[in-house]
C-alpha cells in the first residue's frame, strides 16, 4: 500500500504540471491561429484596396 501511494506521489505531481501545461498551451496556440488568420484576412483586404486604385 504504501508502494502505491509513493508511486501516486512521485508520479501524479508531474502529471499535473504536464496537463496543466498541455491546457495552457493549447489555449495560446488557439490565439496565435485567430490572430493569424485576422492577419491574412487584413492582408487580403489591403491587397484588395490597393488593386483597386490601379
Amino acid at each position: 500500500m504504501e508502494d502505491m501511494i509513493n508511486v501516486i506521489a512521485n508520479v501524479g505531481f508531474p502529471i499535473a504540471i504536464a496537463l496543466y501545461l498541455l491546457i495552457r498551451g493549447e489555449q495560446k496556440l488557439e490565439a496565435l491561429t485567430m490572430s493569424i488568420t485576422e492577419l491574412s484576412h487584413n492582408i487580403n483586404t489591403l491587397c484588395e484596396k490597393v488593386n483597386d486604385k490601379d
